[in-house]
């Protein structure tokens, strides 16, 4: 099995990937907590794109579409492990502990330089993975308060994006769309970030763009993956992950029948 996920709680888990690269497109539902162990993962938002790696913890928030691809690095498989914030328990933590600033909706994934505190948190955990037991509820619930008031120490700003539950409101479409177009995700969670329905959605999208939103999305993705092989240098086998095609033979086929002629063609002129 290339992919495994062994969980020691519902909230807590060690993700091990033995293949030569994962790729997934994800709306996390909750904030993610995660302690790189081996590998190399590359994490790309609007926002920005993050390369870790070994030792590195950081934190994904919630509700971002996200492309995450994983690697092995220096012959060692990609191994993690990763705490599910969610939102009841969050509710339970701050219901006790004042959050420090205003509560808002940070987008950036956060980094923490492979603080001992957190590491030390985490590797904790490592001994109940060994034994392939589960961890009692009152230790898992203990041991992910410690990780909370461990990033609040660090740094106070994270509450900010810990203590903030609303859920995405209805905005902007176009500026959006503008930002997300390359993360390949069903329309429904489009819709949801942007605070609508599906049928709404599809309708305001229509009603903007004069197209559906699907040929846009092909389109705009496209448009992106010809200027990053033409312009900055990169492969096709490197660009269909980050501009939202399933896989190499798909990208080739709609980059051909857009553009006349096959991605690699463009790469060896470019070249």
């Amino acid at each position: 099995m290339e992919y495994e996920t062994n969980y020691i709680d519902p909230n807590i888990k060690l993700s091990l990937f033995t293949g030569k690269i994962f790729k997934t497109e994800v709306m996390f539902e909750n904030h993610m907590l995660v302690w790189f162990i081996a590998g190399e993962t590359k994490i790309i938002q609007a926002a920005g794109t993050y390369i870790f790696g070994a030792g590195d913890i950081f934190l994904i928030p919630r509700n971002q579409l996200t492309t995450v691809i994983n690697y092995p690095k220096n012959g060692q498989a990609h191994q993690a492990v990763a705490m599910h914030l969610t939102k009841e328990k969050l509710e339970d933590f701050y219901s006790r502990f004042k959050p420090e600033g205003k509560s808002q909706p940070l987008q950036q994934v956060y980094k923490f330089e492979k603080h001992p505190l957190l590491e030390s948190c985490f590797a904790s955990l490592i001994p109940y993975f060994k034994l392939g037991t589960t961890l009692p509820p009152a230790i898992a619930g203990i041991k992910i308060d410690e990780a909370i008031s461990i990033l609040r120490n660090i740094d106070q700003s994270v509450d900010g994006l810990l203590a903030n539950f609303e859920e995405p409101g209805k905005i902007d479409l176009t500026h959006f769309m503008e930002q997300h177009y390359m993360f390949n995700m069903p329309l429904d969670k489009f819709g949801y970030l942007c605070g609508r329905s599906l049928a709404t959605f599809r309708r305001d999208f229509e009603k903007i763009y004069h197209t559906t939103p699907q040929k846009w999305l092909t389109e705009k993705r496209l448009h992106l993956a010809h200027y990053q092989i033409a312009e900055q240098k990169r492969k096709p086998n490197h660009v269909y992950l980050e501009t939202g095609f399933e896989n190499l033979s798909h990208f080739s086929y709609a980059f051909k029948k857009h553009f006349g002629y096959p991605p690699q063609v463009l790469a060896v002129k470019a070249n």
